[in-house]
């Protein structure tokens, strides 16, 4: 029989309420705690980062505050930076490509609640988020479950990304959607 955790990792509904999501949670929190108070440009302060995120690149940068919930399912790519306020509830993989900047305020869903009552109090799932490499996030910007944003695009500032993105692309709005295709030379 699957543990709650390995149902999550597995994309299927699973109760993160028990006693065993509720211990890693609990752990994570006391990671980021630490990470919140540390003197940042340490090496206490990136080697928190790695200790929490152990599945990404060793050179991401992440603005206290940050907020996630287990974050060895962040995959953040070589150059990734996240400015202060974001928030990745990460119960399926997050992945960040490489030299991708995040603005303040972002938050990235993998979880998903049921719309019927009785089954929204015993369950949840999740769907993986995939940003790809040398994106830009705008501020307080928010990316729903199972969105897959193409590389090189540009998300305005205050967007809700309910709905997969292609590469070279401005997206703005609630719901976000494609008003420019960019033009990227290297």
């Amino acid at each position: 029989m699957k543990t709650e955790k390995e149902k999550m990792l597995a994309g299927e509904p699973f109760d993160a309420h028990c006693d065993e999501m509720i211990d890693i949670r609990t752990k994570i929190k006391h990671i980021l705690h630490k990470l919140n108070v540390t003197e940042y440009y340490t090496d206490k302060f990136q080697d928190t980062i790695n200790e929490l995120c152990p599945n990404s690149a060793k050179n991401i940068h992440l603005e206290p505050p940050f907020h996630c919930d287990y974050g060895e399912n962040i995959f953040a790519g070589d150059g990734v930076f996240i400015n202060f306020g974001a928030v990745i509830l990460d119960g399926a993989k997050v992945t960040i490509g490489r030299k991708t900047l995040i603005a303040p305020g972002v938050h990235i869903y993998t979880a998903r609640h049921p719309l019927n009552i009785k089954d929204r109090r015993v369950w949840e799932d999740v769907r993986p988020v995939t940003i790809g490499e040398e994106c830009w996030i705008g501020g307080h910007a928010t990316i729903c479950p199972g969105v897959a944003i193409g590389d090189r695009s540009v998300i305005g500032a205050g967007s809700v990304v309910t709905k997969d993105i292609p590469s070279d692309c401005l997206a703005v709005g609630n719901p976000a959607k494609v008003v420019k295709q960019l033009n990227q030379e290297n």
